[in-house]
C-alpha cells in the first residue's frame, strides 16, 4: 500500500523517533536526497529520515569517489533539500576532512550544516577514534549520527571496498565502535557493507538504533541512495541494492518521446502558447 503522509498526517519526524522504533521493533526507513526535487520525492514518499550524503559526489556530480566532495557543497545541496524537506528527519554528511583536523574545526563545520544547510544532525564515519570528536559536537548541542564499517572516505585506508566484519576480531572491532559512538552520544548508527551475522550483534549491543545498507536484515533500519533505489543510475548497482523502478529510461524515454514531437512539428500546439 502507498503511503501518502500529506493525507496521514504522520508527525514531523525528530529525533527521539529513532530510539523509539528501535524500542518497538519497527524499521527505520532512511533514504539519500542530494536536490530540491529527490529531496521532495523522498520526504512525500513517507522515509523517517533523508541523508544528504556525499555519495552526491558520485551520483549527482559525477566524481569517482567521495573524497573530492567539499564543506561548500555539502551545504549547498543540503540547503536544497532543506527546503524540499517537511516532515523526515535531515541528517547531513560531514565531508572528507571536514572533523578531524582538530575538535574546534568539527564543531564549526557541523555548525554550519546546521545553520547554514538546515540540518538537523550530522553524520560522521568512523569509529572509537572519532568518539572524542563526537562528544564534543553533540555537547555542542548538534545531534551526531555514525557511520561504521566501509566507511567511503577511508577507502584508501581500507584497502577498497571491502565487506567488514567477516572475522571475529573485525566483528568485535566493530562492536567496540559503535559502543563508543554511543557512549559518545550519538543517537544512531550507520553499518555499511558488513557481515549480516556481525551487524545483527552490533545492533543488539550498540544501545542505539543501527540502519543498514549492505549489512543485511538485523539492523534497526535500512538506507539506500535515491539514484540506486528508483533506477536513475542506469549503471550496474551493488548486490545489496533493489531497483524499485527505472527512471532513468522513463526519462529518456520521454526525451525521446519529445524530440519526435520537436521534429515533427507536432509540438508544440496552440494549447502551449501563450
Amino acid at each position: 500500500m502507498t503511503v501518502d503522509p500529506k493525507k496521514t498526517r504522520e508527525p514531523k519526524r525528530r529525533i527521539h523517533h529513532f530510539a523509539m522504533l528501535k524500542q518497538r521493533s519497527q524499521k527505520i526507513v532512511m533514504v539519500t536526497a542530494y536536490d530540491y526535487p529527490t529531496g521532495r520525492a523522498v520526504d512525500e514518499g513517507g522515509a523517517d529520515a533523508v541523508l544528504v550524503g556525499d555519495s552526491l559526489g558520485m551520483v549527482a556530480l559525477g566524481f569517482p569517489d567521495t573524497i573530492r566532495v567539499t564543506m561548500d557543497m555539502m551545504v549547498h545541496h543540503a540547503a536544497a533539500v532543506r527546503r524540499a524537506v517537511k516532515r523526515a528527519y535531515l541528517v547531513v554528511d560531514m565531508p572528507f576532512m571536514s572533523y578531524k583536523v582538530s575538535e574546534e574545526q568539527a564543531v564549526m563545520n557541523a555548525a554550519r550544516l546546521v545553520q547554514e544547510g538546515g540540518a538537523e544532525a550530522v553524520k560522521l564515519e568512523g569509529g572509537r577514534e572519532i568518539a572524542p570528536i563526537v562528544k564534543k559536537i553533540v555537547d555542542s548541542g548538534i545531534p551526531v549520527m555514525g557511520h561504521i564499517g566501509l566507511i567511503p572516505q577511508s577507502v584508501h585506508k581500507l584497502g577498497g571496498y571491502r565487506v567488514q566484519g567477516r572475522h571475529e576480531e573485525s566483528a568485535d572491532s566493530l562492536v567496540l565502535d559503535a559502543k563508543a559512538l554511543a557512549e559518545a552520544g550519538a543517537f544512531a548508527v550507520v553499518l555499511e557493507a558488513i557481515d549480516p551475522t556481525a551487524a545483527t550483534e552490533i545492533t543488539a549491543q550498540a544501545g542505539i538504533a543501527t540502519i543498514g545498507i549492505g549489512a543485511g536484515r538485523g539492523c534497526d533500519g535500512q538506507v539506500l541512495v535515491i539514484s540506486d533505489l528508483t533506477g536513475l543510475n542506469p549503471d550496474p548497482a551493488p548486490k545489496f541494492v533493489k531497483k524499485f523502478g527505472n527512471a532513468f529510461e522513463l526519462m529518456a524515454s520521454a526525451v525521446r518521446e519529445f524530440g519526435h514531437e520537436v521534429r515533427s512539428g507536432e509540438f508544440p500546439k496552440e494549447q502551449h502558447e501563450y
